[in-house]
């Protein structure tokens, strides 16, 4: 929404709070080991493509909901909302007339227009059917069932990664408007992208941000290019296995493997093989992106025996990230 019509509104709000700025981490080009590796099967993950229902929510306006007092969801959601593709990251210019410092009660915010990374941890949130239909501060109009975002300092138009810390789920979002102005909250997101990260019913959830630069850009979009141009792979490494720890797995090294993630998407699943791979090298054995179907699965090892296995998973977990799951060739 415009500022000029967020203090007429209360747009975004959730309190009068500052927002809170020490949790901007600037030029982190790696993720800290705190970060929480997808999976499946509750331990770990289900794809961002993986099929989900809209979970049941109070009704707008009922006071009952995580959201914000009279906003809330939609009377009538479209159908396979999780099935809508991330925002296709692209360089565009940005609009003078959005990024410009601004004020709001009080608190002086500055929009970051050089490209310089940002990485940022905190709470973030979800805005739907009170701002539905109204401006957003790029001059577009908010849709809640698109994959946008509302962000106090990135630039406008920009991408980001954001990534559901609790449970590993990633999208990319596009920043078109401003907001939260809450101390504690770092992103509001759209109702369909907090779908797709997991945390729609809770109203809020623990997100990673990481803003993507041309040279992120150029990188997605080469991989994609590059994964079109290549036929999938006759028989995948590792196959996708079944949901119980000792599931079977062929034409690998013999052993036992951490299974990290799986993701819909292979420059997310690369991405995050990287990450991990730095952040982990001196606990993981190598970490490859296997594809499986329509999934692209992170698998560690191989590991000597059941224990050793364990004892990875274990210290993986100790950080704080959710357990991998153990399967055996």
């Amino acid at each position: 929404m415009q500022i000029k019509s967020f203090q007429a509104s209360l747009a975004h709000l959730k309190s009068g709070a500052l927002l809170l700025a020490a949790t901007l981490l600037w030029g982190c080009s790696s993720m800290p080991k705190t970060a929480a590796p997808a999976a499946d099967q509750g331990v770990a993950a289900k794809s961002v493509r993986s099929k989900q229902a809209a979970p049941a929510l109070p009704a707008a306006g009922s006071g009952r909901g995580g959201y914000y007092k009279d906003d809330g969801p939609g009377d009538n959601p479209p159908d396979d909302l999780d099935a809508i593709p991330d925002a296709e990251p692209k360089v565009e210019p940005y609009l003078a007339r959005a990024n410009r410092p601004y004020t709001v009660f009080g608190q002086t915010y500055t929009p970051v227009t050089a490209e310089v990374p940002l990485r940022q941890r905190g709470i973030g949130s979800w805005y739907g059917k009170k701002f539905h239909g109204q401006k957003t501060s790029s001059g577009e109009l908010y849709d809640m069932y698109k994959m946008t975002a509302a962000h106090p300092t990135l630039p406008i138009p920009s991408y980001a990664r954001v990534t559901n810390l609790l449970n590993g789920k990633q999208v990319i979002v596009r920043i078109n408007d401003r907001g939260p102005f809450h101390s504690s909250r770092i992103m509001d997101l759209s109702y369909t992208a907090a779908l797709k990260l997991g945390y729609l019913g809770k109203g809020s959830g623990e997100l990673e941000i990481e803003r993507l630069l041309p040279a992120d850009i150029a990188r997605i979009r080469s991989e994609k290019q590059q994964l079109a141009a290549v036929p999938a792979p006759a028989a995948p490494l590792l196959p996708a296995m079944a949901a119980q720890p000792a599931a079977g797995a062929h034409g690998a090294d013999s052993g036992f493997y951490l299974q990290l993630g799986a993701y819909g998407q292979a420059y997310n699943a690369q991405s995050m093989r990287d990450q991990l791979a730095q952040s982990w090298s001196d606990t993981l054995q190598p970490i490859a992106v296997v594809q499986a179907g329509a999934l692209y699965r992170l698998y560690s090892g191989p590991y000597a025996n059941r224990g050793a296995a364990q004892q990875a998973a274990q210290k993986v977990q100790s950080s704080g990230a959710a357990l991998p799951f153990i399967v055996q060739r």
